[in-house]
């Protein structure tokens, strides 16, 4: 659930192995406790827990497994508590790097994050060291097959896009942060398949990687953050990433 071309990442999560599947699985289910928690187990008068929901679907998550989540967070005796914590940092060569994390120790999250960035030749920052190279922006992705970009433009406009970008295999809608949820949902309901929706961190420039050792070390830095249950999306502004993950 790391980078910043959407496609690249939809491609990776096809291709899960179980256990990777397991990892999403958790993910996604802090999020729907987290949402849970903060407006509500009904899903109709909480548009967290909609988006958090939709999510869950997009990733493959089966109903029963979501019902599960929404039950138990809701529960008196329910003593997760999970806080939103986002760490930032430089990778190797200077990327610029976003960790998202949803954790019930910021203590051990935080040691684990700076070590992953020390190890790999990186360096955890202050609150504000790269966020100013990224934009907050609703991504919605659907895919090419069987759908008419004029239509798909003119119905993404009317439910509340501010831009519609055409990339090889796929369309690629931009909202505000807020309104992606909103925009997903007028979507639905007009029928179009959606690969993903959510609000995302773009990066305004890129660093390009040459050193091998700096790609295999960005790779590998990326690699950890994905598999600790605590992080749930790394945003970063590697160029060329594409070509390696």
């Amino acid at each position: 659930m790391s980078g910043h071309s959407k496609w690249s990442t939809i491609k990776r999560k096809k291709e899960k192995t179980d256990s990777q599947r397991a990892k999403i699985f958790t993910k996604v289910g802090r999020e729907i406790s987290v949402a849970v928690r903060e407006g509500g187990p009904d899903p109709d008068s909480n548009p967290k827990l909609r988006d958090a929901i939709a999510k869950a679907k997009a990733n493959n998550v089966p109903n029963e497994n979501i019902e599960r989540i929404i039950k138990k967070a809701s529960g008196e005796g329910s003593s997760e508590n999970y806080e939103q914590i986002i760490y930032e940092g430089y990778g190797p060569g200077g990327v610029a790097v976003i960790v998202e994390a949803l954790t019930d120790n910021r203590n051990r999250t935080a040691a684990d994050v700076r070590h992953y960035f020390d190890k790999y030749g990186g360096k955890m920052g202050q609150s504000g060291s790269v966020m100013f190279i990224f934009e907050k922006q609703g991504i919605i992705i659907v895919d090419k097959e069987n759908v008419s970009e004029e239509k798909l433009m003119e119905d993404a406009l009317e439910a509340g896009a501010v831009d519609f970008l055409t990339a090889e295999e796929y369309f690629d809608i931009r909202t505000a942060p807020n309104d992606v949820g909103a925009v997903r949902e007028a979507l639905e309901k007009m029928g179009y398949k959606l690969l993903s929706a959510e609000a995302e961190y773009v990066p305004n420039t890129e660093v390009k990687l040459e050193k091998e050792e700096d790609i295999k070390n960005m790779l590998k830095m990326l690699e950890m953050f994905e598999d600790n249950d605590d992080v749930q999306n790394v945003w970063h502004n590697w160029a060329n990433a594409d070509d390696y993950e």
